[in-house]
């Protein structure tokens, strides 16, 4: 875009990342002003320097990381207002791929290529296509959102997560619609990165199966023993126990094989809402 916004929300996304933390459920580990530990180093490395503790970074090594591997990675100068700055923060916590994740995402059904966190030919026609970013950025946010829920360290980390999407949301449409956007805060919490390596697993559907296989086999024996009564009638009281048997066993065996089929719905139900968080498949 002509006017570039890096500096205004780099000092925003500052304010969200706060100074040094090392939570030890946060999958970044050490981190100092929103730098992980890992991620200095590779820096330090690439300039062949020593690596050192994150929390000795300085505010030149901060602001060429956050340029290069952050800014530069979403392509923040190409993008609309208000979309550049929503980008960038989700890049900073979530990596530049999954924030550009969370952008195809809110683009369907406009962007039809797959869910792939590259920044290309397609997702920008797409996005250059969608004439309001207001609405776009509600978008991005709900998809960032969901995908947050379905980490196994939202219980931890999620009222700080969801705090600072709020605010995100609400900076990013004020740039979007020429408004003057409000401060950052801090919010305990937020800080924490949100990979999707803590995703939790989709539910197994290998109760269903094994509910289902039980209760049809059970209505199998319930068929063999309405046989059976029938073949032992004469014998009046041995029928009438088989016949009380093939009841109890029927209903058992169909209360199992519906509670199978339930159980698949569910999982596979599940499994989808699941998919479409993490953009396994188009949102």
């Amino acid at each position: 875009m002509a006017v570039s916004r890096e500096k205004e929300s780099l000092a925003r996304v500052l304010a969200h990342e706060g100074g040094y933390s090392n939570h030890p459920s946060d999958p970044g580990g050490p981190t100092m002003k929103g730098v992980t530990q890992r991620v200095y180093d590779g820096y330090r490395k690439s300039k062949g320097l020593a690596v050192r503790s994150v929390k000795g970074i300085t505010p030149d090594e901060i602001n060429a990381i956050y340029d290069r591997q952050y800014w530069d990675a979403i392509r923040g100068d190409d993008l609309p207002a208000g979309v550049d700055y929503v980008l960038f923060d989700g890049a900073v916590n979530s990596g530049p791929g999954r924030s550009i994740m969370f952008l195809q995402q809110a683009l369907r059904p406009a962007y039809t290529g797959r869910i792939d966190g590259v920044l290309g030919i397609g997702t920008m026609a797409a996005l250059k296509a969608d004439k309001n970013s207001d609405a776009l950025i509600d978008r991005i946010c709900n998809a960032r959102m969901a995908f947050l829920k379905h980490l196994g360290t939202f219980g931890t980390f999620g009222r700080g997560w969801t705090a600072r999407v709020a605010e995100v949301r609400s900076i990013g449409q004020a740039w979007a619609t020429g408004q003057v956007p409000q401060a950052a805060s801090f919010y305990d919490g937020g800080q924490a990165k949100a990979f999707v390596e803590d995703a939790n697993a989709a539910p197994s559907t290998a109760p269903a199966d094994l509910a289902t296989g039980a209760g049809t086999g059970g209505l199998g024996l319930s068929g063999y023993l309405y046989d059976l009564q029938n073949q032992l009638s004469p014998l009046s009281y041995t029928s009438e126990w088989i016949g009380k048997v093939v009841v109890v066993v029927a209903l058992a065996s169909a209360l199992l094989a519906m509670g199978g089929i339930g159980y698949r719905w569910y999982a596979n139900r599940k499994a989808k809402h699941l998919a479409a968080a993490l953009g396994t498949v188009p949102a």
